[in-house]
């Protein structure tokens, strides 16, 4: 581990250096994976030694653009990345993904949220890196819950003023039509899996509260056509199962300040037969745009039951290898006693 100590000539510099709410202070921080931390008008960074030099020169630079200027701006910050050469925000595969960087503070819990894996790791860098992820990857490798445990740090952190839950209503064999109840009724399934998440980290009580204050909305996005987000977390869960041309409106929904996670697993496809998946598409179509990442999971960051590995591994291996599901029908499985 590396250290190095910046003196600010007018302490009362710290509060432009850091900016809103510590806003510029969490961001470097967090995307060059070093402690940071401020006591008599100095200012020490610790962590490895190529981050602490290219955090220290960033500081070092926006401190002369304060006492310049008397105040920063979130494009100033943008200007300095650009001037060490970072494009924009750094991508999540530059970043040292250590525990201290990318755990997920949500105050609520007894506990923080840590990656379990090398890929979370990179998700959760990816996100805070960047104003657009997109993560693909098996069933239970926490696609979802990692992308609103970000959001409710965002929401406490001040970093957002609203968290935005999507979902498409796409059948998986089943008609929604028959189901009982009104339209929310029939739409709650469709949304659960988002609830469940947000209600693990928040009191049952703070998330009606702040439901019905608009302040976290969890909708289906045929409900997003029209609007314009600002300073906003949003997250669009089951993303395989949207259309080109529903992804490309979800995507320009995206306002000032806002931050947008799409999630999906591209081998679980409920569209009609030769329709093509918004995730899919969007995939190929927005590669090489900066303040883009693109984050693969893999069923090595399965997080669930340790069958439910097993289980993905053994589909993957039959559909690589090509074999139909008539010629599973015709073997039979070997006897377990």
């Amino acid at each position: 581990m590396s250290e190095a100590n910046i003196n600010l000539s007018d302490p009362t510099a710290v509060l432009s250096l850091f900016g809103p709410q510590d806003r510029y202070l969490k961001l470097i921080r967090n995307h060059f994976g070093v402690a940071i931390t401020h006591r008599d008008g100095k200012l020490k960074v610790v962590g490895p030694e190529e981050s602490v030099r290219q955090a220290t020169t960033l500081l070092e630079n926006l401190h002369r653009r304060a006492q310049a200027t008397g105040e920063l701006t979130h494009q100033d910050v943008e200007g300095a990345l650009e001037g060490l050469g970072v494009k924009g925000l750094p991508d999540a595969a530059t970043l040292p993904l250590t525990h201290r960087a990318v755990e997920v503070n949500v105050p609520q819990m007894q506990r923080r949220i840590k990656p379990k894996t090398a890929g979370q790791a990179e998700y959760i860098q990816a996100i805070r890196a960047n104003d657009l992820v997109f993560c693909r990857g098996p069933a239970g490798c926490g696609k979802t819950y990692l992308a609103v445990a970000l959001a409710v740090e965002a929401l406490k952190s001040r970093t957002c003023s609203k968290i935005v839950l999507v979902r498409p209503a796409v059948e998986a064999g089943e008609s929604l039509g028959f189901l009982p109840g009104d339209l929310q009724a029939k739409l709650n399934p469709y949304l659960r899996p988002l609830l469940d998440g947000l209600n693990e980290m928040l009191d049952f009580d703070q998330v009606k509260y702040l439901m019905e204050h608009d302040v976290i909305e969890v909708i289906p996005l045929a409900y997003m056509r029209g609007r314009t987000l600002n300073s906003a977390f949003i997250i669009l869960d089951e993303a395989q199962n949207t259309t080109s041309a529903q992804m490309k409106m979800f995507l320009t929904r995206m306002g000032e300040g806002s931050k947008m996670v799409v999630s999906g697993d591209v081998t679980q496809v409920d569209l009609p037969s030769g329709v093509t998946s918004g995730l899919r598409d969007a995939w190929q179509r927005l590669r090489g745009l900066s303040r883009i990442s693109f984050v693969s999971l893999s069923s090595g960051d399965i997080v669930r039951h340790r069958l439910v590995q097993q289980i993905v591994d053994r589909y993957e291996s039959r559909e690589a290898a090509g074999e139909s599901w008539n010629q599973l029908e015709d073997s039979e499985p070997d006897s377990q006693h």
